[in-house]
């Protein structure tokens, strides 16, 4: 830990841009397999209304000064993510409904704490759309850790992920227990969303988790190669976007997005032409 109080800013945020490179399309490929990739949303929205009531507690005096609004972040997002496994439970029929139903409440949330902590506009640009000179040491330690510990709960449950991602009705039967492994699934989600969102920018992170997959998906002939590929492809999004980024001092989290986008292009015209 030492040496990340050595590293400059930019190199602070390259680092922080490959680990979440890394994470972030290893959950989008089980989420992709469980066709419920839009929950990401959802999630990434909570977790902007758990940042502004961060902010909000910041103004309201000097006990909560030094508080890190992304720690706020990461409560909402695992209260979002449970709350959103919960409604699909419920709406077994409707599951969609999840999305919207958590996606409107986190909107309406958020636009009331950040009205009411009246701060200043770059701020909140780097909550939203990322940036890499924001990066601080204490971001880059809580994405380490967190990013361990994302790994961590991968090597214990991968099987029990890998069950109930293509098999729900034969995970029960084999005896998994369903609640305790969709929990960890959430808890998963909302850690990626949260690691995420000081490069990614909250609104663009999902695009992270999508994107990537959605690209490796047109070459994987199997679920090993589906997240290797995304990984591949998720680090040169991230790699290039950080690039332009910092060049021509645009937002982060957009060109990150947009290099995905472009990668996704190729990788279809490619095939296209392959396939002709």
């Amino acid at each position: 830990m030492e040496l990340l109080t050595q590293l400059t800013f930019i190199e602070r945020g390259i680092l922080a841009g490959v680990i979440i490179g890394f994470i972030a399309p290893v959950v989008g490929a089980f989420l992709l397999v469980r066709r419920v990739s839009i929950i990401t949303e959802s999630i990434s929205h909570i977790t902007l209304a758990g940042l502004s009531a961060g902010v909000l507690l910041g103004t309201l005096g000097p006990w909560f000064s030094e508080l890190n609004p992304m720690y706020i972040g990461v409560i909402f997002a695992l209260i979002g993510a449970l709350v959103t496994e919960r409604l699909r439970m419920i709406y077994k029929h409707f599951q969609e409904l999840a999305v919207p139903i958590i996606l409107s409440t986190a909107i309406g949330m958020s636009a009331i704490f950040i009205s009411l902590a009246r701060t200043g506009y770059n701020e909140w640009y780097a909550y939203l759309f990322g940036s890499i000179v924001s990066v601080t040491i204490s971001d880059l330690h809580f994405i380490l850790v967190t990013a361990v510990f994302v790994l961590i709960i991968i090597g214990l449950f991968y099987k029990e992920f890998i069950s109930i991602s293509f098999d729900q009705e034969f995970a029960k039967v084999s005896g998994i227990p369903l609640k305790v492994v969709n929990f960890m699934f959430a808890l998963l989600v909302a850690l990626v969303i949260s690691l995420s969102m000081k490069v990614v920018g909250i609104l663009l992170v999902g695009a992270l988790v999508v994107i990537p997959v959605a690209t490796s998906i047109q070459l994987a002939k199997s679920f090993k190669q589906l997240v290797g590929y995304g990984v591949i492809f998720a680090q040169l999004a991230m790699l290039s976007g950080l690039f332009f980024s910092y060049q021509f001092a645009i937002a982060t989290g957009g060109m990150i997005v947009l290099m995905s986008l472009v990668i996704l292009i190729v990788v279809l015209v490619l095939k296209k032409v392959q396939v002709k």
